[in-house]
């Protein structure tokens, strides 16, 4: 007999008191699911200490989430932004209650940080540019930049078939019958909602070195040409042999700066080419390309070192620090540590690279580029109890101190310049990185537009199926310069036949003043009724503000029904009379 069977011959023997009590315990233990699943997610949302250093907001979203956050540093949420997608990995504040959204996709193969396109989102959540970059063998992934004219630098793969990159010198053992994906460059301009042009572009397959097969043009001697990209340094058959995963921009020097986690480096290349010379060795403010400027961080992989020289581990999110900030120039990374030798731990690593006041980078002849040692690292005490393995990103904050994202836990810190942690908050999720948002770049609270109807519709002694006309006004009684964007919902009222001059609008502003409303309804085919409702007239873009008006229209009442009743009542009073 099934489960359902048995509940049923139970209940037929219980009595109600029965009944009641067994209900009641089935809906504790049903409900106490929700209360043990509501209370761990408040845990994992716990705000640990009572005050950051500065003053600003953190914008983060979850690896696996579509909602992207941005949270008080008292740890209160301030706004959310819900999308459609994952996130391809980096989210970036553009200021004005606006943000840049990778999305991820889906389509081509499963790799890190895959991506795919890119949407700028309104503080509504309204996608004002949607591009895509995800056909033909071709996607974006893991991060991007916004340079000062609004173009948009972006990280993509591209395709290459295993002749390809066997021809370009790749060892045949280290790539498989799908060949390889190599990183490339592209800086997008919008040029409408979903279009954008790509401008310049920049491919590492143009500036590649191999000693393997001296029969291919670009075999040489690995350690003459540090300005080169080796083919062969990975050994693994991945498609993804490089591993770009950040990328940030230089405005002085116009330079970009690349963390390559494969190659446990990171590169600087010059932005000043055109595409033409970035696919070359010579133009440009260097004189020298789309060659690589500056490497550092690994230099076994140019034949200038061993690994005992090795400085990062599968590092992440390599960035300038700003102007008039401490350290401001040097090179800040959040160094994984995956492979470290001994232990696994992360760490923040600052460096002062050797560059001049012109952007060219100083290399003694038959060294690795300096500097020898970072300038300053960040660990945790013990070390091991900072650990993460596959994202993270650090921050460098006016005061000096450093805001810290672990990837893998969704934590995020700030430490001062003495290592001690001075703020926490614990998002509950793993994350690429989070964004601190100065109090200056900070969106101001959003100009409320406030929804407010006067009038009503009101008929009588209307015939059936007549037309008939009426009005009501609409205003924004909101802030100065909010917009409102309103509809008319008639969905309340089910007779008649209704239009409504203008039935909908955009963008109407306090200063607007008044707009009226013309109405018109060709009344029901039913005499001798009265008949009601409202019509909803609705804020688009808050379901909580409304306004109802009030609507009624009656028919004629027929006479001669009324007369005939009157006869009637006084024909039966004369007879009992």
């Amino acid at each position: 007999m099934s489960i359902k069977s048995l509940m049923n011959l139970n209940f037929i023997k219980f009595n109600p008191k029965s009944r009641f009590i067994i209900l009641f315990i089935i809906f504790l233990l049903f409900n106490s699911c929700y209360i043990i699943v509501s209370m761990s997610k408040k845990v994992d949302l716990v705000y640990e200490q009572s005050k950051m250093i500065e003053e600003g907001q953190i914008l983060y979203s979850g690896l696996w989430s579509t909602t992207t956050y941005l949270v008080e540093s008292t740890g209160e949420l301030n706004h959310t932004w819900q999308s459609g997608y994952f996130p391809g990995a980096a989210i970036k504040w553009l200021g004005e209650k606006t943000l840049l959204r990778t999305i991820r996709t889906g389509g081509g193969p499963i790799m890190g940080g895959a991506g795919g396109g890119i949407q700028r989102v309104e503080w509504d959540g309204t996608v004002v540019w949607d591009f895509r970059y995800n056909t033909n063998g071709l996607r974006t992934h893991h991060d991007i930049e916004v340079l000062p004219d609004g173009n948009i630098l972006m990280i993509a793969w591209e395709t290459k078939t295993r002749t390809e990159a066997i021809d370009a010198g790749r060892n045949p053992n280290y790539v498989s019958y799908q060949g390889l994906m190599p990183d490339h460059v592209i800086e997008v301009k919008p040029t409408g909602p979903d279009t954008g042009e790509i401008v310049w572009e920049w491919h590492m397959w143009d500036h590649l070195i191999q000693d393997y097969d001296s029969k291919k043009d670009n075999y040489g001697v690995i350690e003459e040409h540090p300005e080169l990209i080796d083919i062969n340094y990975a050994t693994s058959q991945q498609l993804d042999f490089s591993h770009t995963n950040s990328i940030d921009y230089n405005e002085e020097f116009d330079q970009i700066l690349l963390s390559v986690r494969y190659y446990n480096e990171i590169w600087i290349i010059d932005h000043s080419t055109t595409t033409e010379e970035a696919a070359g060795h010579t133009g440009g403010n260097s004189g020298m390309g789309g060659d690589l400027l500056y490497r550092w961080g690994n230099p076994q992989v140019y034949d200038a070192g061993s690994v005992n020289d090795e400085k990062f581990f599968n590092q992440h999110d390599a960035t300038w620090i700003d102007n008039d900030f401490p350290g401001a120039g040097n090179i800040l990374v959040f160094n994984n540590g995956a492979n470290r030798p001994g232990s696994h731990y992360s760490s923040v690593d600052e460096i002062v690279p050797p560059v001049d006041e012109n952007g060219a980078y100083y290399l003694e002849e038959g060294s690795a580029y300096g500097p020898e040692e970072q300038t300053w690292i960040y660990t945790a005490n013990p070390p091991t109890s900072f650990y993460s393995n596959n994202c993270g990103g650090a921050q460098r904050l006016k005061s000096g101190n450093t805001l810290i994202s672990n990837g893998d836990n969704g934590k995020i810190f700030e430490v001062n310049t003495d290592k001690e942690t001075v703020w926490q908050y614990n998002t509950g999720s793993a994350l690429f990185r989070a964004e601190y948002i100065s109090p200056d770049q900070e969106p101001q609270e959003p100009d409320n537009p406030d929804l407010d109807c006067s009038g009503s519709l009101s008929w009588t002694n209307i015939k059936p199926g007549d037309s008939i006309s009426g009005s009501f006004l609409i205003k924004n009684i909101g802030d100065s310069g909010s917009l409102l964007n309103w509809t008319i919902n008639n969905s309340l009222i089910n007779w008649g036949n209704w239009s409504f001059n203008p039935s909908s609008g955009e963008n109407l502003t306090p200063e607007d003043g008044e707009i009226t409303i013309q109405v018109s309804v060709v009344a029901p085919d039913e005499k001798e009724t009265e008949f009601s409702g409202y019509i909803r007239i609705e804020n688009i873009n808050n379901s909580e503000d409304f306004e109802l008006i009030n609507v009624k229209l009656i028919t004629p009442v027929n006479h001669h029904s009324i007369i005939k009743i009157i006869y009637q009542f006084f024909s039966r009073f004369f007879y009992f009379l």
